[in-house]
């Protein structure tokens, strides 16, 4: 009986800690992670962005904004580029995929910084991020929300960040989530020295079955909703890049490796490639999703027969040797 009693007290206690715990605070306050758009940090952003809207309410999909039943804010090029308060809203479970000119790398301290809208530290709207080296493996960062998830958080309810992390979007307007590639080190199908794709997945945050998303911990992610607007779901404004290949791969080789011509583009039939470095380099023709269409090595000057390729938008992917990477975009009559 004593040792029931004691074993009682130790998990109560534990329960307890773990519900209480506490994660970085709002941007601006000590022990802070958020970082500033205009960081020195950021050596680069993402380059390209394909976004899969999702609905305004997924519960309801008869609900509609303006006539339309999912989000429709913004453009797919605000994704791209620095920080600049321009975002895209993608709606109830919605999507952003983001490529970039080189390669994400694990290096020390956090590697990369998600932005988002928010007008104040404590209304928040939240994504999963996942990462991939390839396209077609995504690895997603250990997410925890400690919020609690018995009451729905209104419409325009508000979140506390210190319950919240590895999900982006628990920082205001101009600030950057960081996402450090240590935290999925042990994770399996990944190249933590060559992350080609960046994953935002809206987490929904109704607690309601089926439509419910968890965290790491089995937690249902609660965070203002329903959001029946436009506007509806995260908010994405940017991702910078604080490590990537050209930086930790040779700067000579990146630079050699923007200098390289591509043509003609748009292309029919056959894609000239001259490139002005030597030594192993490949290329690898993907759609915006990152399904891999093309792959081949070059040489100082190459020709490819494309005439198979289905017509459409396309992303060429360069590596050299050392890793330096870059990315153009590619149409197919």
């Amino acid at each position: 009986m004593t040792s029931f009693r004691w074993f009682s007290i130790v998990f109560m206690v534990a329960c307890s800690a773990a519900a209480n715990a506490q994660f970085p605070p709002p941007a601006g306050q000590s022990g802070t992670t958020a970082i500033y758009k205009d960081s020195s940090a950021f050596i680069s952003w993402a380059s390209y962005a394909t976004i899969t809207r999702g609905y305004i309410n997924i519960a309801d999909t008869t609900v509609t904004y303006n006539g339309v039943n999912k989000a429709t804010y913004g453009s797919y090029l605000y994704a791209s580029g620095p920080a600049d308060e321009l975002v895209v809203s993608l709606g109830d479970h919605g999507s952003a995929l983001l490529t970039f000119d080189s390669p994400i790398v694990n290096g020390p301290g956090p590697d990369f910084a998600v932005f988002e809208n928010a007008f104040g530290d404590d209304f928040l709207e939240l994504a999963f991020v996942e990462v991939s080296s390839d396209g077609q493996r995504f690895v997603r960062f250990p997410a925890v929300s400690l919020t609690q998830d018995t009451v729905q958080v209104s419409t325009f309810g508000t979140l506390d960040a210190t319950k919240i992390n590895n999900l982006a979007g628990k920082y205001r307007l101009t600030y950057g989530t960081p996402f450090d590639l240590d935290d999925i080190k042990d994770s399996t199908g990944i190249d933590l020295k060559h992350i080609t794709h960046v994953r935002i997945v809206d987490v929904v945050g109704c607690i309601q079955s089926p439509y419910a998303t968890f965290d790491s911990q089995g937690h249902r992610v609660n965070d203002p909703w329903p959001t029946p607007f436009d506007t509806g779901g995260f908010d994405l404004d940017a991702v910078g890049v604080i490590h990537n290949a050209a930086q930790h791969g040779g700067i000579g080789e990146q630079n050699l490796l923007s200098n390289l011509s591509m043509y003609p583009n748009p292309v029919s039939d056959y894609l000239t490639v001259a490139l002005p470095i030597t030594g192993c380099v490949t290329f690898r023709i993907t759609d915006p999703a990152g399904r891999i269409f093309f792959r081949a090595s070059l040489d100082k000057k190459n020709s490819f027969d494309l005439s198979g390729l289905p017509g459409g938008m396309y992303i060429v992917t360069f590596t050299s040797e050392g890793g330096a990477s870059i990315s153009k975009k590619l149409v197919k009559n």
